[in-house]
């Protein structure tokens, strides 16, 4: 037996000032996305933005159904817009805010599981990563340097 262990880079923000000009824009987008949220159960609203190669951003919001698992997370909304609109543009980065309903605080939002699978076969389609932003649960901003970062053992082809 072999003892492996797993380690990943990433950078912590304490607020919104201290991230570069980019990431500020790409995290306004995301939450603006929010007031499309379709979260009637929940009340859990979650936008997500994406910047492609050449600058474009696309959104995404979270879209909730009386079948839940008929319902879809903003990542994937907005990876999937994205491969639909521009498909052959690589994602830079992409932004996920999320809040409860008419709260001001922002509420922890990693990609789930199902995003984080997506967002892998994205950077192995594209052949290139891509920057991930979230909150944490204190408050902080997290940014990954890449998908395969949030999903090590991953199921891909």
């Amino acid at each position: 037996m072999k003892k492996e262990k797993i380690q990943i880079e990433y950078n912590t923000f304490n607020s919104i000032e201290e991230l570069s000009s980019e990431h500020q824009k790409l995290w306004h987008f995301a939450l603006e996305a929010r007031q499309f949220s379709h979260s009637p159960y929940s009340n859990f609203t979650v936008g997500a933005a994406i910047e492609l190669e050449n600058g474009t951003i696309i959104t995404g919001t979270n879209q909730e159904n009386a079948s839940f698992p008929a319902g879809l997370c903003a990542e994937r909304t907005a990876m999937y817009r994205a491969g639909i609109q521009a498909p052959d543009q690589k994602f830079k980065r992409i932004a996920i805010a999320a809040s409860r309903r008419d709260a001001e605080q922002l509420a922890s939002a990693p990609p789930c599981g199902g995003c984080r699978q997506v967002m892998l076969e994205f950077e192995k389609r594209h052949q290139q990563g891509f920057e991930i932003l979230f909150t944490n649960a204190d408050g902080k901003f997290v940014l990954i340097n890449k998908p395969t970062d949030l999903f090590p053992f991953s199921f891909v082809f």
